[in-house]
């Protein structure tokens, strides 16, 4: 079944607390989707890392453990009670044994689970894809293909045949497929839960052994014949022909008919995320506080310097400073924020977006309108690269920021379609090869300056395309680019603490000081092998 990005689910979202959205908001999104395969009830899970993958040295760091903790609680990924999770674990009485031991995974992402009750085992292989999405690859050792954008339901079953038959002739469903491994279960992908009636009819069949009902973990659900106008630059500028649409035009014309929603439905989801983001930026340049980190409140001092006259002049570029630093710290204090494209770079594209606009004093309509055009470079990027840390380094979030925010920055200043391309193209050739190295393993450090980089670069790669500069590279061919360096830029420089700056003296200091904290809390609630 095709599937194509949406700028809700992959690129402008989730909504959510914590350091990371590859490691928080997918492992809960993981977690959840366990959670419902146990029917709520889960007393033992073995969780399994490979040690050539980014989980083996970061899951504790960066909130792997929290976010796949809260999900078998079946907590949202903004809920306020994500810092207690390992209280709330051991409370419900739930026994977590952590492995790091060769398991074959291919992909850096990867969660082997087992989960046991007092009736049943199940067995979960899932990967983080980056910025919060997930798949399922593997349930009970059958291949399975779940993203959490449909309404599953999983038919375990002695003998598939008479079911299926029932099935496939009962209900107009999405998909409907057998799956054969230690058990043999038939999966039914629907945009709707299925009805009571059904459900009884079903519990007449001698051949059913149990239902299993799994709810969607993303915001836009996909369906069956799903097709959008356009899914490269160069096929939105064939569509665009004769329309004369302006890049956030045409990034609604996508997502409406990717999300089967209404124009005015895209629009006001947007607005409604750009209020959140404007909501944290403002809690951040009041300070913010959080024990479990490595830098405190720098914006506020930065707010003090440019109000007194004390910092180099600027106006425009001085207030996405200290826009992007507030986003930033209220990410690593456990705020609300919206992953855009990730957590880890969450401050370039509203930091860019909103301080410009208030800088210039641009009405919060013009910021929903620049949000949405960076939301389908975003796409672009989405369908043909990737925003995961883990597989392409840092250019692939606070890189992938940055073009985005560039494209959105020409949109503020009313500039034309092919200016908001070429300034997205600028923007991703200047962060080709950027390496994520964080410190102890904390989403802070060099994150944020590198969030402010990217942000300042959008700046200077936007006036250059509103100056009409030739960025002679295709925005398609730059995207090309960010996958195959991604895949030459070496493990030790992809999100693992293993290189770069997360080696250095002094981080290692940092990294072994938060060590001993942390190893209190997990020897009392889980044990790490």
């Amino acid at each position: 079944m095709e599937s194509y990005p949406s700028i809700f689910n992959d690129v402008i979202g989730p909504v959510m607390r914590g350091p990371s959205s590859s490691h928080c908001a997918a492992s809960l999104r993981i977690g959840r989707l366990c959670r419902d395969l146990m029917d709520g009830e889960i007393r033992e899970v073995l969780i399994e890392f490979d040690p050539n993958g980014s989980l083996a040295t970061t899951h504790k760091g960066q909130g792997s453990d929290m976010g796949l903790f809260s999900g078998f609680l079946g907590w949202e990924a903004y809920d306020e009670r994500l810092p207690q999770y390992l209280q709330a674990v051991d409370l419900a009485g739930i026994k977590i044994e952590i492995q790091i031991h060769p398991i074959g995974a291919t992909h850096p992402n990867t969660y082997q689970i087992t989960l046991k009750n007092n009736q049943e085992v199940r067995k979960v292989i899932a990967i983080s894809t980056g910025g919060g999405m997930i798949q399922v690859t593997n349930i009970d050792g059958a291949a399975v293909h779940m993203a959490g954008d449909f309404y599953e339901t999983l038919i375990y079953v002695k003998s598939p045949d008479k079911v299926f038959e029932f099935l496939t002739r009962s209900i107009d469903a999405d998909e409907i497929t057998i799956h054969r491994g230690e058990a043999t279960f038939i999966e039914v992908k629907s945009n709707a839960i299925l009805t009571r009636s059904l459900l009884e009819e079903l519990s007449a069949f001698d051949e059913i052994l149990f239902i299993k009902q799994l709810n969607p973990v993303l915001p836009v659900l996909s369906r069956k014949n799903l097709s959008v106008p356009f899914i490269t630059c160069d096929e939105m500028l064939k569509y665009n022909e004769g329309k004369n649409l302006s890049l956030w035009q045409l990034a609604v014309h996508y997502e409406a008919q990717r999300g089967n929603i209404t124009p005015d439905e895209v629009f006001d989801k947007m607005r409604a995320i750009v209020r959140i983001m404007e909501n944290a930026i403002e809690l951040g340049l009041k300070g913010t506080s959080y024990e479990d980190r490595i830098l405190g409140p720098q914006s506020v001092n930065y707010k003090k310097r440019f109000e007194a006259g004390a910092l180099v002049q600027g106006d425009v570029l001085n207030h996405v400073v200290m826009c992007t630093s507030a986003m930033m710290e209220v990410k690593s204090s456990m705020g609300v924020i919206v992953a855009a494209p990730t957590a880890g770079s969450c401050g370039a594209l509203p930091g860019a977006l909103i301080g410009t606009a208030r800088a210039l004093q641009i009405p919060q309509d013009e910021v929903v309108k620049a949000m949405l055009a960076a939301g389908i470079i975003g796409v672009f990027i989405a369908a043909h690269a990737t925003f995961a840390a883990e597989v392409g380094g840092c250019m692939a979030e606070c890189g992938s920021g940055s073009g985005m925010a560039a494209a959105g920055i020409v949109e503020l200043k009313k500039g034309t379609l092919e200016q908001a391309l070429a300034a997205a193209s600028l923007t991703l050739q200047s962060s080709l090869g950027m390496v994520c190295d964080m410190i102890a393993d904390r989403v802070e450090a060099p994150c944020l300056n590198r969030n402010v980089m990217a942000a300042s670069t959008a700046i200077s790669c936007a006036n250059m395309a509103l100056s009409d500069y030739n960025h002679l590279i295709p925005l398609d061919e730059v995207v090309e680019t960010m996958k195959r360096v991604g895949d030459q830029i070496p493990n030790t420089l992809r999100c693992t603490g293993l290189g770069g700056l997360a080696i250095t003296k002094t981080a290692k200091k940092i990294e072994e000081m938060l060590g001993k904290q942390e190893q209190v809390q997990a020897t009392r609630f889980y044990k790490v092998c």
